[in-house]
């Protein structure tokens, strides 16, 4: 009699307008997620142009894409709060809101200093939706077919930052950049007006306090060591500069402060961003390899439109359809490598996908003044399917292997680190493709030749980076279905999915 009246509250959970409820609102996420993050990496074919018409160094300019991932890595940690506190139907009209009034910002921008006002408000959005995307999936989805659900998360998440560069060159071959964030502007609005009528509520609030004085905290810590790095890469030609040797400090300070105070508040679970998360090694492994291919990823998005324009002569147009083939890889490859996650596990993928970054990684540092710029498309397909590879498992085994009241501070994390090495990523390239091109510029090469021998010295360094993703991968621990004996105990995984039908979500 007890064991009957126990599957009782499972029943309401099973019926079809909760399944098909679900589906509705991981629609909804997706795409919109996809529109978000899709600009961030829109300007990095956009970098000469806005060098020329604002008369900036690539080092300023940098700073519409650099600016954009420090403001998510910022807000990201307050997302835990904002998720568990708000209704999904609320948080997602504040995310779409803030960017769709962000876009708008950009559109109407005088000059640089209004765009990166505007970058910041649409990031703001963008690092609201990401959290918000992964926690509902992982709340709705079973275990057995969160692989192939994550599946598609990955392609918003890889595929719309490398199809960025790609659009970007189609509009600016026929349009001024301003108009980058004119044609988005319509879909933006269009997702906040699809979402305000049928974006429906999955979750139940709950009274969470924010603490103040850890988002200060988070902000000091991740944007000055953002804003150091960057600083490094200004000061290449001039010396660095005092306050960027301080802003580092203060974020290397800001950073043990801030963690410090998460573990005691943690102990109440009052924590901004709880770090009990790294205490489940599968997640805290897979993050570390998840940083390792961020850096990799938006650090070569950042290099390589600037070595196709600058050093191969390509146009706009010409470097985004370069691009193309690489984007559209990741996204054929991703449903296959999430249904081989489910069957398989992550090693079996992150293993060899490890190794082909690596392998694509290496190869651009084969390219010089005078290649083809066949090599160059040739290294970008073989990067983008070894990151195809990776994703999907690093997303699900990391999120998987946590217990469900920590999904939302988990999501919280994962976007916080994607970020940060996004930004660490870009502002290390940039830094020493600066600072080796002022070095060859001094001893009297021209401006292609320096620019090659800066970015060369720069795919060095970020290929010396993706070995260490080779053994790390190696590390990782998982099995078909989300359980490995490290991860979710089958009570944890129960407590979320329960009467969940198991294609309610993975059909999407």
């Amino acid at each position: 009699m007890t064991d009957t009246t126990a599957t009782l509250p499972s029943a309401p959970t099973a019926s079809p307008d909760t399944s098909g409820r679900d589906r509705l609102a991981v629609r909804l996420l997706l795409i919109s997620t996809f529109v978000v993050i899709l600009n961030e990496t829109v300007m990095g074919v956009a970098l000469p142009h806005l060098m020329s018409d604002l008369a900036i160094p690539a080092s300023t300019a940098q700073w519409v894409t650099t600016a954009f991932m420090l403001t998510m890595a910022v807000v990201i940690p307050v997302t835990g709060f904002l998720i568990q506190r708000l209704t999904t139907r609320t948080t997602f009209l504040t995310a779409m809101g803030l960017f769709s009034l962000g876009t708008l910002i950009c559109a109407l921008a005088p000059g640089f200093e209004v765009l990166i006002v505007g970058r910041v408000v649409q990031a703001s959005g963008t690092a609201i939706m990401l959290p918000l995307l992964m926690t509902t999936v992982m709340t709705v989805t079973p275990p057995a077919s969160r692989g192939r659900t994550m599946g598609n998360i990955s392609i918003v998440i890889s595929v719309a930052p490398a199809l960025g560069p790609t659009i970007s060159g189609l509009v600016l071959s026929v349009l001024p950049w301003r108009w980058l964030f004119v044609l988005v502007l319509p879909v933006a609005l269009a997702a906040l007006a699809l979402g305000a009528a049928r974006m429906p509520n999955l979750t139940d609030p709950r009274t969470a306090r924010v603490d103040v004085f850890s988002v200060v905290l988070s902000a000091f810590a991740f944007g000055g060591l953002v804003y150091g790095l960057s600083g490094l890469g200004a000061a290449a030609t001039t010396g660095v500069a005092t306050s960027t040797w301080v802003s580092l400090g203060v974020g290397v300070v800001g950073l043990v402060v801030f963690v410090a105070r998460q573990l005691r508040l943690q102990r109440v679970d009052d924590a901004l961003l709880d770090l009990r998360t790294f205490s489940t090694p599968a997640f805290a492994v897979s993050v570390g390899v998840m940083a390792i291919t961020m850096m990799s990823l938006f650090g070569t998005l950042i290099l390589v439109p600037l070595f196709a324009q600058v050093v191969l002569g390509l146009d706009a147009l010409q470097t985004g359809l370069l691009l193309l083939p690489g984007g559209l890889l990741m996204g054929l490859l991703a449903p296959s490598v999430g249904r081989a996650y489910d069957r398989f596990g992550p090693r079996v993928l992150l293993v060899p996908g490890a190794v082909v970054v690596s392998a694509g990684a290496w190869a651009f540092t084969l390219l010089t003044a005078t290649s083809s710029p066949w090599l160059l498309l040739v290294a970008h397909v073989v990067l983008s399917a070894g990151l195809a590879l990776m994703f999907t498992p690093l997303f699900t085994s990391a999120l998987g292997s946590l217990p469900g009241r920590l999904y939302s501070h988990g999501s919280a994390v994962v976007g916080t680190v994607q970020q940060v090495a996004g930004a660490a990523g870009t502002a290390l390239f940039v830094t020493v493709l600066t600072a080796q091109a002022a070095t060859l510029a001094r001893g009297g090469a021209g401006v292609v030749e320096s620019t090659a021998g800066g970015a060369h010295v720069a795919f060095l360094v970020g290929a010396a980076i993706s070995l260490l993703a080779i053994p790390a991968a190696f590390a990782v621990r998982g099995a078909p279905g989300g359980h490995d004996g490290h991860g979710v105990p089958d009570g944890a995984a129960d407590e979320v999915s329960d009467g969940v039908p198991s294609d309610a979500v993975a059909t999407v």
